[in-house]
């Protein structure tokens, strides 16, 4: 077992690599005696925390007397709702499903990093690039649906016919590098924060780690909002009629 293998991923090595090496082989690829990668697993159990909280979130709704984590999901909800609003314009709500599972995913995904022996999946590339596909592919797909396949895909060539062989290849440079700025500064930023606190953890035990621990806390927020906020900007420049 690898040394860096945090405690769930090495159980669903031991007792799952069965199910997974099943899955690779459906799929072509080839199978291993450890298939469970750490990013996988943690992204499992972000999705499993989801669930279980928005299951006890339901159960406590009440419009007479909202607890301490309907008012925070609300808060989150309210503030998202109006980002949307001021970036991508007045439908901008009708996005915000995207929007705030994007935001709420990654939330917690960075997160997670916080608790001893588990890891951020973010801090992975690979997680941040699936994140980052699933904005581009959004923002295309509502382009095309909002304008139509050929409107959308006209505006890739500029204002002038005359300008079309040198717009179309910038514009095309232009988003596909959109996908590889979201993975990297997620990754980056991600990956930077975990290594510095643990430097700091195998220093100090206390003064140290809390302060890094508040600072990646704070760098969680901040790298969901960035993401959410990016992708809003992305849907609002392909649904918007005048380019």
């Amino acid at each position: 077992m690898p040394v860096h293998e945090p405690w769930l991923t090495a159980l669903f090595n031991d007792h799952l690599a069965g199910l997974a090496n099943a899955v690779l082989s459906m799929v072509g690829l080839p199978t291993a005696q450890r298939p469970w990668a750490v990013s996988l697993t943690m992204e499992i159990l972000v999705a499993v925390i989801l669930v279980v909280l928005f299951a006890v979130l339901r159960s406590q709704l009440s419009m007479d007397r909202p607890g301490k984590l309907q008012h925070a999901f609300e808060a989150i909800y309210n503030f998202l709702h109006a980002e949307s609003e001021e970036h991508v314009g007045h439908d901008g709500p009708k996005y915000l499903s995207l929007f705030g599972t994007l935001f709420i995913f990654i939330l917690f995904a960075n997160l997670l990093g916080i608790i001893p022996g588990l890891e951020s999946p973010t801090m992975f590339a690979e997680v941040p690039a699936g994140l980052a596909l699933v904005a581009f592919l959004y923002y295309n797909i509502m382009g095309i649906r909002e304008q139509g396949t050929w409107p959308y895909l006209k505006h890739f060539a500029g204002p002038m016919p005359i300008l079309a062989p040198l717009m179309i290849p910038i514009e095309l440079v232009s988003h596909m590098a959109r996908p590889l700025s979201l993975t990297i500064r997620l990754f980056a930023n991600m990956y930077a924060g975990e290594q510095v606190t643990l430097v700091f953890l195998s220093l100090t035990y206390l003064v140290g780690p809390a302060l890094f621990m508040g600072l990646h806390v704070f760098v969680s927020f901040l790298q969901a909002y960035i993401f959410a906020l990016m992708t809003m900007m992305y849907v609002a420049g392909a649904v918007a009629h005048d380019h």
